[in-house]
C-alpha cells in the first residue's frame, strides 16, 4: 500500500512538473510572438540586403574581381619600380633639367595614375561582387570582441575581474542573433473555426510575416501589423508606424492596405488612432453585433442598436437634430420611431412640415401636418408666437421651459428641407383688403421663422428637426440653421462632401464617412458621446404608423383650426367684411381681434394686448399690418383708430 502511494506521489509530481514546462514555453511562446512584430522589419532589412549581396556573388563578377586585383597588384608594382627608378634619377643626376631625370619623373606619375585606375577598378568590382552578410557581420562583431577582450584582460586585475567590455560585447552579438530569430519568427494568427472564409482571408494577410513582407510593394514599408483579432463587429488589428508614417498618411493609403489584403470595395474599414501614440488601427466591419435583418420597433424600445457594440442607441427629446440620408437610404423609416416617441404622451406634441405629402398623412392622426406652402407660413407664425409667449412667460433664473400638457414640448419636423427653401420663401399671403375690397398680398419667407425657432426655441421647448436627402448648403438645408442643430443623424449619402455637410467638415478623418454606409436603415448618430460606429434602425411599416392610437394635435388657443388656405383670382374683387356684419366668433382671428378690440376704443398696443390677452409681438405684427392694409389709422402721437370711425 504504502509502495503504491508512493508511486502515485511521484507520477503526480510529474505531470505537475509536465504542466509546469508547458505553461513556461507556452508564456516563452506569446512573448516571443509579441516580440516578433518588433523585430521584424530589422530581420526583413537584414533579409533584402543578404539577398541582393547573394545575387551580385556571380561567376561573371567573381571573374571581373579577380581580373581588377590582379590588375591592381601589377599597377603597384610598376609604381614602385617607377618611384626607385626616380630616386635613383636624382641621386645620379644633379642637374634638375636632365633628359633622365625627366623621364623618371614622367614614368612614376604614368604608373600612379595607372594604379590609382586599378585600386578603382577594384572598388568597383568589389562592390559588384560583395562579402556576404553574414561574414561582414562575423568580422564586426570579432573585431569588437577582441577589443573587449582586450580591454577586460587591461582593466582587471588580480582581485577584480573587469567583465563589462566583454559583456557588451557579447549583449550585442546576441542582439543580433536574437533580432534575427524573432524577426523571421512566423507568428500565426489564431483563426477559429467560427470565422468566415474572407475573415480567414484578411487575418493571414494581416498576420505581420505576410504585411512585412508584402509592405514594400504596395507602399507600406515601415509599417508593422500585429496579430489581428475577431470582435463582435469585425476584424481589429494594430499598426506600428515607424519613420515618416502617421494616421493621417496611413488613412490616405487606404486604397493600398485595401489592395494589400484583397478587402471587397464595399467593405467598410476604418483607419483611426490606437491608444497610443505612433500607432494606428484597422477596423474591417467584417460582422455585425444588431440582429440579422429588420428589427421590428415596439413601443418603448430605442432608436436601434449599435452594431459594433450591440447596445441600444436612442435620441432623447429636447435636442435640435439633423436627419440626412440620399433617396432610397431609408430616412423616412428610420426616423419613425423618433417621430412616436414626440407625439407619445401628453407632453408632448409633434407638428410636421410636409410638402411632399407623403410621410406627413401617415402621422396626420397624431400630428398637425402643413402640406403646402401656404399652411406653412401659417404654421410658422403660430410656433413663432407660441415661441414668443414662452419665452414671456419663462421664469427668472431658468434656462429651459419645463414640459407640462398646458404647454407641451413642439417637436417640429420639417421633411424635406429642399422643398421648403424652394417653395416657402415668397409664399403669396393675404393680409388685409383695400377701401375698394381688393385683397392685400404679401410675400412671406417661413424660413426666417424657422430660423428663429432654431435659434431660440430650446429655452420654449419648441425643438427643430430638419430632414433632408440633399445635405448641402444652400440647397438642402440653410447654413444659419444648420449651425444650430446640434445632433447629426446620417444615413447613407451621395458624396463625401456631403458627409462632410451632416458630420462637420473634420468628421471624415474621425471615421465619420456616411457615404460609406450600406442602404438602407443604417445610421451614424453623432451627437458628441458616441463614436462612429454604425446603428441598425429599428423598423417600422406604413400600416403599423396608421393603426397607432390617435393623440391631441396642437394648436394654439387664440388660432382657429387650419382651414383650406385662399386662391387668389387675379382682377376679381373681393367684397370688403362689414364691420356690421362680423363673423363668427369661431372663425375669428388675431387680426380680427386687433381691429375689434381698436374699435372697442384701445387706443394703444398695451390697450389692445390688454384687451385681447395676445403677446406683445403678435399685438405689433398685426397692429403693423393692419394700418398697411389701411384698415387702422396711426395717429403722430401713436393713437390707433379704426379707419371707417376717422372717415
Amino acid at each position: 500500500m504504502d509502495h503504491t502511494t508512493a508511486w502515485d506521489k511521484v507520477g503526480a509530481a510529474t505531470k505537475a512538473a509536465r504542466r509546469f514546462s508547458a505553461e513556461r514555453i507556452n508564456q516563452v511562446s506569446a512573448l516571443a510572438d509579441a516580440a516578433a512584430p518588433l523585430c521584424a522589419p530589422f530581420a526583413a532589412r537584414w533579409d533584402t540586403e543578404a539577398d541582393r549581396r547573394r545575387q551580385l556573388r556571380t561567376e561573371e563578377n567573381l571573374k571581373a574581381l579577380l581580373k581588377a586585383q590582379k590588375e591592381h597588384n601589377s599597377a603597384k608594382v610598376q609604381a614602385s619600380s617607377a618611384r626607385s627608378q626616380r630616386a635613383l634619377a636624382r641621386r645620379n643626376e644633379k642637374n634638375p633639367l636632365s633628359s633622365a631625370r625627366r623621364s623618371a619623373k614622367r614614368a612614376d606619375k604614368a604608373a600612379s595614375k595607372h594604379a590609382r585606375h586599378a585600386k578603382q577598378g577594384l572598388a568597383a568590382a568589389r562592390k559588384n561582387y560583395p562579402a556576404t552578410l553574414t561574414s561582414v557581420a562575423a568580422k564586426a562583431h570579432a573585431a569588437h570582441a577582441s577589443a573587449a577582450g582586450l580591454s577586460s584582460y587591461v582593466l582587471s586585475t588580480g582581485q577584480d575581474w573587469t567583465v563589462w567590455p566583454a559583456s557588451v560585447s557579447a549583449v550585442l552579438i546576441a542582439a543580433n542573433v536574437g533580432g534575427l530569430l524573432l524577426g523571421r519568427r512566423k507568428v500565426t494568427a489564431s483563426v477559429t473555426e467560427e470565422v468566415s472564409e474572407e475573415e480567414r482571408q484578411l487575418m493571414e494577410r494581416l498576420d505581420p510575416s505576410y504585411w512585412v513582407e508584402h509592405a514594400d510593394a504596395r507602399g507600406l514599408g515601415g509599417t508593422v501589423t500585429t496579430p489581428p483579432a475577431v470582435t463582435t463587429a469585425g476584424i481589429e488589428c494594430e499598426i506600428r508606424l515607424d519613420g515618416q508614417w502617421t494616421v493621417k498618411k496611413l488613412r490616405a493609403a487606404a486604397d493600398s492596405v485595401r489592395a494589400l489584403l484583397g478587402a471587397r470595395t464595399e467593405l467598410p474599414m476604418l483607419v483611426a488612432a490606437a491608444s497610443r501614440g505612433g500607432w494606428a488601427v484597422i477596423r474591417l466591419r467584417t460582422r455585425s453585433a444588431a440582429p440579422d435583418g429588420a428589427i421590428p420597433f415596439c413601443p418603448g424600445d430605442a432608436l436601434g442598436v449599435d452594431m459594433v457594440t450591440g447596445e441600444e442607441v436612442d435620441v432623447p427629446l429636447g435636442l435640435r437634430m439633423l436627419i440626412a440620408g440620399m433617396s432610397g437610404a431609408g430616412k423616412s423609416t428610420a426616423s419613425r420611431p423618433l417621430l412616436f416617441k414626440a407625439s407619445e404622451g401628453p407632453e408632448n406634441v409633434l407638428v410636421i412640415i410636409d410638402l411632399k405629402k407623403v410621410e406627413g398623412r401617415l402621422w396626420d392622426h397624431r400630428a398637425r401636418v402643413a402640406h403646402n406652402p401656404a399652411a406653412v407660413v401659417e404654421l410658422v407664425d403660430e410656433l413663432v408666437a407660441e415661441l414668443e409667449e414662452r419665452l414671456d412667460v419663462l421664469p427668472k433664473g431658468q434656462a429651459t421651459l419645463i414640459p407640462t400638457a398646458e404647454r407641451p414640448r413642439i417637436t417640429l419636423v420639417v421633411d424635406e428641407g429642399a422643398e421648403v427653401m424652394s417653395s416657402c420663401t415668397a409664399v403669396e399671403t393675404v393680409t388685409g383688403y383695400t377701401d375698394k375690397g381688393k385683397a392685400v398680398v404679401e410675400k412671406r419667407d417661413a424660413l426666417e421663422g424657422l430660423d428663429s425657432i432654431a435659434r431660440m426655441g430650446r429655452a420654449a421647448c419648441i425643438d427643430l428637426w430638419w430632414m433632408t436627402q440633399s445635405p448641402t448648403y444652400g440647397d438642402g438645408v440653410p447654413r444659419q440653421i444648420a449651425k444650430q442643430l446640434g445632433t447629426r443623424l446620417g444615413l447613407a449619402v451621395e458624396s463625401p462632401t456631403e458627409a462632410r455637410v451632416v458630420f462637420g467638415e473634420s468628421a471624415q478623418d474621425k471615421g465619420w464617412r456616411a457615404d460609406e454606409l450600406p442602404m438602407p436603415g443604417v445610421a451614424m448618430l453623432r451627437d458628441g458621446q458616441r463614436s462612429p460606429d454604425p446603428v441598425k434602425v429599428r423598423f417600422m411599416t406604413d400600416q403599423e404608423v396608421v393603426n397607432l392610437p390617435d393623440t391631441a394635435i396642437w394648436q394654439r388657443p387664440d388660432t382657429p383650426a387650419p382651414r383650406p388656405s385662399l386662391s387668389l383670382v387675379k382682377d376679381e374683387e373681393v367684397p370688403a367684411p362689414r364691420a356690421e356684419d362680423p363673423r363668427p366668433a369661431a372663425e375669428a382671428t388675431n387680426r380680427d381681434r386687433v381691429l375689434e378690440a381698436v374699435r372697442c376704443g384701445a387706443r394703444s398696443a398695451a390697450a389692445v394686448v390688454t384687451e385681447t390677452g395676445l403677446n406683445k409681438g403678435t399685438v405689433s405684427r398685426e397692429v403693423k399690418a393692419l394700418v398697411t392694409a389701411g384698415a387702422l389709422v396711426k395717429g403722430d402721437d401713436g393713437a390707433l383708430t379704426d379707419r371707417e370711425a376717422a372717415a
